[in-house]
């Protein structure tokens, strides 16, 4: 019964800064594994980052070293704190939530029992 709530998105130019949210209601988010996608037009969706259950953190290569994922049990919220930003971060992302992923983000594809509706992320001059 876990919903999910993103927020955050916007236009923004080459170089500039967002930070996106995933606010949690109806259960405690330390019980799940956090993954950001996004998708655009066009194109398959991808994973971009992901918090495990305990806090293990992975990222997408093309994003590594710009991107940041954090985690508030207090306020039930992670957050995608993007930097650097490129036009080919332009998409729309989500968040989804698996009681999987105890301590690794890795393994088979699982099972997302949420899924936010998402956020447009447009990233041009």
């Amino acid at each position: 019964q876990l919903q999910l709530v993103e927020s955050g998105g916007g236009l923004v130019q080459p170089g500039g800064s967002l930070r996106l949210s995933c606010a949690a209601s109806g259960d405690t988010l330390d019980d799940y594994a956090i993954v950001w996608f996004r998708q655009a037009p066009g194109k398959e969706r991808e994973g971009v980052s992901c918090i495990s259950r305990i806090g293990e953190i992975k990222y997408a290569d093309s994003v590594k070293g710009r991107f940041t994922i954090s985690r508030d049990n207090t306020k039930n919220t992670v957050y995608l704190q993007m930097n650097s930003l490129k036009p080919e971060d332009t998409a729309t992302y989500y968040c989804a939530a698996t009681e999987t992923f105890y301590y690794y983000c890795s393994g088979p594809y699982p099972d997302f029992g949420s899924w936010g509706q998402g956020t447009q992320v447009t990233v041009s001059s």
